[in-house]
């Protein structure tokens, strides 16, 4: 039976906290217990094993992404919706550095809630990218653009690979400037 008060979702918030503070890479099922004051075996009652813990987290942090990137752009449009999105994405990662890594599985760990997950993020960059007015198959290219563009930065800075005194910032926000003119470049030449 589950203790009272610890439900799946506090599980999965204490394995956030963990993740963010200590990394990835030492979560474990024991540290887990230990931050909820439960015996490890009591775990068992929310999340089958630590393949299913990761996956929980795969779709808890993807989802979470994606509310923030939703909320970033509510009422924006055009060039200001893929910067506010941009900046929030960047901005979750350095928020959550483990639970963004948490959403980065392995291609032999995806299964349909995870893949359905991500559909969101994909579903929510086309609906911004309309007002482009690409042809389908190029707005699927330019959010894999943006994808690779936001996911590269904001990981290169996570390892600490900008050691130059340029601000980050102003950094980030002239590659968006590169992109979006890029995008309506594109954006021309269907009209």
């Amino acid at each position: 039976m589950a203790r009272k008060g610890i439900d799946r979702q506090t599980v999965l918030e204490a394995a956030v906290k963990i993740i963010d503070t200590e990394g990835f890479e030492n979560l474990s099922m024991a540290a887990l217990a230990k931050t909820l004051g439960i015996k490890t075996p009591s775990l068992y009652n929310h999340v089958k094993g630590m393949s299913d813990l990761r996956k929980q987290l795969a779709v808890y942090g993807i989802n979470r992404l994606k509310e923030t990137m939703a909320e970033a752009s509510i009422g924006l449009s055009g060039k200001n919706a893929i910067f506010s999105l941009g900046t929030a994405y960047v901005s979750f990662v350095r928020e959550h550095p483990g639970l963004y890594e948490a959403t980065l599985p392995s291609a032999s760990v995806l299964d349909e809630e995870i893949l359905h997950a991500g559909e969101g993020i994909v579903n929510l960059l086309l609906r911004v990218l309309q007002d482009f007015h690409l042809e389908h198959e190029d707005a699927i290219h330019a959010v894999r653009g943006l994808r690779s563009l936001v996911h590269g930065f904001a990981s290169l800075e996570l390892k600490n690979g900008f050691n130059m005194e340029l601000d980050v910032d102003v950094s980030f926000k002239h590659l968006l400037e590169t992109y979006v003119n890029g995008i309506e470049r594109g954006s021309k030449k269907n009209k």
